[in-house]
């Protein structure tokens, strides 16, 4: 099974996450002024939609079409279509064109073979002069959370010295933090580690 194969089989069936935007991203997010956003493996839409709101005009990725089908249609019923551009895209071996104000990548793990530092380091260079990239990743799985395989999690300061981005970026936020996580039917599932490393480029 391919990872378009897999992750589609997985958006096939019932909803996979809650549909409410990430709590990191709300958090360091609303204090930037709105501009233009690329989400990158934006699932069912939950930050697209909220950075809709919120006043940025988005572009949102992702490999699964289930999942993209799913976003579209949660953006046509709160009328945010026009406020999102939602593109099929397999970031290993593509990327969107354009400078955002803002990258945004949460939580882009995959249990298939996926050059995440490589993806990642393209992602910077896809952000504007001013811009903000924001980088969410789980730093553990817990028991609760099931097999997930050989996901690689580095922590927010590995991750940083490994896209060795070199100097004209400021470091907002790096580290580690815990997290509730709850279920697509709002019970909770318990707590978990995650990290955020968040830069802004200086030139």
């Amino acid at each position: 099974m391919t990872a378009e194969q897999d992750w589609d089989s997985r958006y096939a069936g019932e909803q996979v996450f809650s549909g409410r935007a990430n709590t990191a991203l709300t958090r360091h997010v609303a204090s930037l002024t709105p501009g233009s956003a690329l989400d990158l493996g934006c699932g069912e839409g939950g930050d697209a939609l909220w950075l809709a709101e919120a006043g940025w005009q988005v572009t949102a990725v992702d490999l699964s079409r289930e999942a993209l089908r799913r976003a579209e249609r949660a953006a046509a019923e709160r009328g945010l279509a026009g406020r999102i551009a939602f593109r099929h895209c397999d970031l290993s071996t593509e990327f969107p064109d354009g400078v955002f104000d803002l990258v945004s990548a949460q939580f882009l793990h995959s249990q298939h073979e996926f050059p995440r530092d490589r993806i990642l380091r393209t992602a910077a260079a896809h952000v504007a002069d001013g811009g903000v990239l924001l980088i969410e990743g789980h730093a553990d799985i817990p028991a609760w959370a099931g097999d997930h395989g050989a996901v690689d999690l580095p922590s927010a300061a590995e991750l940083h010295r490994r896209l060795d981005l070199g100097p004209g970026w400021q470091v907002l936020v790096r580290g580690e933090h815990e997290r509730h996580q709850y279920g697509p039917d709002g019970a909770f599932l318990g707590e978990r580690t995650d990290s955020t490393l968040m830069l802004r480029r200086t030139g």
